[in-house]
């Protein structure tokens, strides 16, 4: 089975040379039995980050490297997602803040158990968060308004940890709209709504104080993000994304 987990990076020349063989090595001790690759996904970086990611791919087998000339996650996700042939796509932040040690798991639930999508969740019971009280107050509050607009279940919307099969890769990418943040919570949602199954995965998580989060701005588009997407399920316009 063929696994693809995606690095979306911008200006990481210096965390790179350090999570990439560490993804790498935990990669073939713990995922053996997969055929995976590593892809560096770079989001129009202006600093040393294709040479350095260039670098990493004469180094170590399985590594790729994925230049866009646009900002985005959301874009990075949607390219190196559906431009792969992997049977499970997915991806995690190149800091690494999420514990490796949930991911196996997450990976097995979607390859063995019968889920469709898999994501990190820093707010369910299990999970080790080590974050600001600003952030965490901005997330708790953020995924409460998910719920009471959407009445979902799954836990936690914004963690960068997720996974999706094939079905989801054809079916569900096209259809995303956001390219920047909202992405991981328009997937989500859309997702449980049409009827995949969605394996929440408590994780270890430390808050990188580098981050290129720009919360107020970000927690503004979500908020657009989650109007937008009401009004398309109110129009009907997911309809024909449900799973059969």
């Amino acid at each position: 089975m063929k696994l693809l987990v995606t690095i979306p990076v911008y200006n990481e020349e210096e965390a790179l040379p350090v999570s990439i063989p560490t993804l790498h090595a935990f990669l073939s001790e713990h995922l053996s039995d997969y055929d995976w690759v590593i892809e560096i996904a770079d989001n129009a970086s202006i600093d040393r980050t294709p040479e350095v990611s260039k670098k990493l791919t004469e180094e170590h087998d399985r590594v790729r490297y994925l230049r866009l000339e646009q900002k985005g996650r959301g874009r990075a996700l949607k390219k190196s997602w559906t431009e792969s042939d992997a049977d499970i796509v997915s991806y995690m932040d190149v800091d690494l803040s999420t514990n490796l040690e949930s991911f196996p798991p997450m990976i097995h639930a979607l390859a063995h158990e019968g889920y469709d999508i898999g994501t990190g969740s820093r707010l369910m019971k299990g999970a080790n968060t080590e974050r600001s009280f600003k952030r965490e107050f901005i997330s708790r509050s953020y995924n409460l308004m998910v719920k009471g607009m959407f009445f979902t279940r799954f836990s936690d919307a914004q963690c960068g940890f997720k996974a999706v099969t094939r079905e989801v890769i054809e079916k569900l990418i096209p259809k995303i709209e956001d390219n920047v943040w909202f992405f991981d919570s328009e997937l989500l949602i859309i997702g449980e709504k049409c009827g995949y199954r969605i394996y929440d995965v408590p994780v270890k998580w430390i808050e990188d104080l580098d981050t290129r989060v720009k919360i107020v701005s970000t927690a503004v588009d979500d908020i657009k993000g989650l109007l937008r997407v009401r009004k398309k399920f109110w129009g009907g316009e997911y309809k024909e994304l449900r799973k059969s």
